[in-house]
């Protein structure tokens, strides 16, 4: 019997070892680049860096524990489905404007000088009963400063 235990148990460790590498591999090549980052274009030809939401971690903490943004820096929280996405401003250190857009890109929501909050509970933000698909947080100013508007279109490039 001891024979034929050895090449079994030999297998199995062997396919268990492929299966981890292959794993490993594969969520290597699956994650995110740090690096990677969103240039989104506004109507009037402004455009803002953005910095990519897209892990739990980043759509949970957003900007938290930052102590403000640039002005033509911003975060883009980009979720998995369309739906009625809300988030907080839970240990931000500066206020924000927010940005909602449907899955075409459109504004459909914008909210102003939104405070950071400090305490529990912490309100959430977005629009009710609209579906959105992203979500980008600017310093707060942007919005008016900008010009942005209900309904405009946004572009979106990749830059690596």
């Amino acid at each position: 019997m001891s024979g034929n235990a050895d090449p079994k148990r030999n297998r199995i460790i062997s396919l268990a070892l492929l299966a981890v590498l292959l794993m490993s591999v594969s969520l290597f090549l699956a994650s995110p680049k740090e690096s990677d980052t969103i240039v989104v274009t506004f109507p009037n030809g402004t455009t803002l860096e953005t910095e990519v939401a897209d892990t739990p971690e980043k759509l949970l903490f957003g900007l938290a524990f930052r102590e403000g943004l640039p002005a033509d820096v911003g975060m883009l929280y980009i979720f998995e489905t369309t739906g009625p996405h809300r988030v907080n401003t839970r240990q931000y250190r500066a206020p924000v404007d927010m940005i909602w857009l449907d899955e075409s890109r459109h504004v459909v929501e914008l909210m102003q000088d939104v405070p950071p909050c400090v305490g529990d509970p912490c309100p959430l933000y977005g629009p009710v009963g609209e579906p959105v698909r992203y979500v980008i947080q600017t310093a707060a100013g942007f919005v008016l400063r900008e010009g942005v508007s209900s309904g405009a279109e946004l572009k979106f490039a990749l830059r690596m």
